[in-house]
C-alpha cells in the first residue's frame, strides 16, 4: 500500500526547500504527497525578499478537508509563520493525535531572514513540540527554544537534545551541521536510546532545503510504520546521495537545491 503524507509548511517559488521540496521528498521515498500552505514567500537561491502569512483559519480549513476525506499515514510540519497560524495547526492536530509528526522548527532561512516571529516560539514549544514524533533541530534553532547559546561541543549537543526532550517530543534529531571541522555529525536523543549519525561534511553550495528534505524523509519512512532509528538512517542514506549529487542540477546561483530524484533520473 502506497501511504499519504501530509506536509504543512511555506512555499519556495525556487522548488528547492519548504512545501516544493516536501512533496519532491515523499515523492522520492515511495509516498504520495499532500500539502497544507502556511506562507507564501518570495525567494530564490540566493535568498527571501518576502513572506506572506496565510490567515490561520484557512491554514487549519485546507488540515481539515484533508483529514476529512484521506487517509493520512504520517505529517510534516515545517514553516509556521506566526503564532496563530502555530495554534491553528496544533488545534487541528489534536484529534489525529495517531498519526505520527515529524516537526522541523524551522525559524531562518539558509540566507538568514528569519522565518519564524519571536512571539510564535513560545506557541511552538507549547503547543506543537508536544505532538511531535520526531523533532529535528539545527543548532541555532535548538538553542532558540531553550534560550542558550549555540552548541559548540558533542557533549552541548547531546545535552540540549535532552533539554528539549523535557519539553514534550519522542524523539530529537539534533543536526550538526553547524558545528566546526570536517566532521557533520547528527545526534538522535529518545528516552532509551542516544544514538550518533556520523558523517563527513560534504563540500558544497548546493545545500537550499536540507533540513525540509530530510525531515519529509523521515516523515515518509514513519509513514512506512517503521521505527523513528529506522526511518532517520534512510532518509539520511538517501539525502546524502542528494547532496552528492546535486551537481548533476544548474538552478540559480546561490545555495543550489538538492537533487531530490537522483536514485530515479538518469543524467543527460
Amino acid at each position: 500500500m502506497i501511504r499519504n503524507v501530509l506536509s504543512i509548511a511555506g512555499s519556495d517559488p525556487s522548488g528547492g526547500a519548504g512545501i516544493q521540496a516536501d512533496l519532491k521528498a515523499f515523492s522520492a521515498l515511495g509516498a504520495y504527497g499532500m500539502a497544507a500552505l502556511t506562507a507564501l514567500t518570495a525567494q530564490n537561491t540566493q535568498g527571501v525578499s518576502a513572506v506572506y502569512p496565510l490567515p490561520h483559519a484557512f491554514v487549519a480549513e485546507q488540515i481539515r478537508m484533508i483529514f476529512a476525506d484521506i487517509r493520512v499515514d504520517a505529517i510534516k510540519i515545517g514553516m509556521i509563520a506566526n503564532a496563530d497560524i502555530a495554534k491553528a495547526v496544533a488545534e487541528a492536530l489534536q484529534r489525529h493525535r495517531s498519526v505520527p509528526v515529524v516537526l522541523d522548527p524551522v525559524m531562518i532561512a539558509k540566507g538568514g531572514a528569519p522565518l519564524l516571529k519571536p512571539d510564535a516560539v513560545a506557541v511552538l514549544k507549547s503547543a506543537l513540540l508536544p505532538l511531535a514524533t520526531c523533532l529535528t533541530p539545527n543548532l541555532p534553532e535548538a538553542a532558540v527554544l531553550l534560550g542558550l547559546a549555540e552548541a559548540a561541543t558533542r557533549e552541548q549537543m547531546e545535552g540540549q537534545a535532552r533539554q528539549i526532550l523535557t519539553l514534550g517530543p519522542k524523539a530529537v534529531l539534533l543536526k550538526g551541521g553547524h558545528l566546526e571541522g570536517k566532521d557533520s555529525p547528527d545526534v538522535l536523543v529518545t528516552s532509551d536510546i542516544t544514538h550518533w549519525f556520523e558523517a563527513n561534511r560534504i563540500d558544497t553550495p548546493n545545500t537550499h532545503g536540507t533540513g525540509c528534505s530530510l525531515s519529509s524523509a523521515i516523515s515518509a519512512e514513519l509513514a512506512k510504520g517503521v521505527d523513528v532509528l529506522t526511518a532517520i538512517s534512510t532518509a539520511k542514506i538517501w539525502l546524502t546521495g542528494a547532496v552528492l549529487a546535486a551537481g548533476q542540477l544548474a538552478v540559480g546561483a546561490g545555495h543550489g537545491p538538492v537533487h531530490h530524484f537522483h536514485e530515479l533520473w538518469r543524467q543527460s
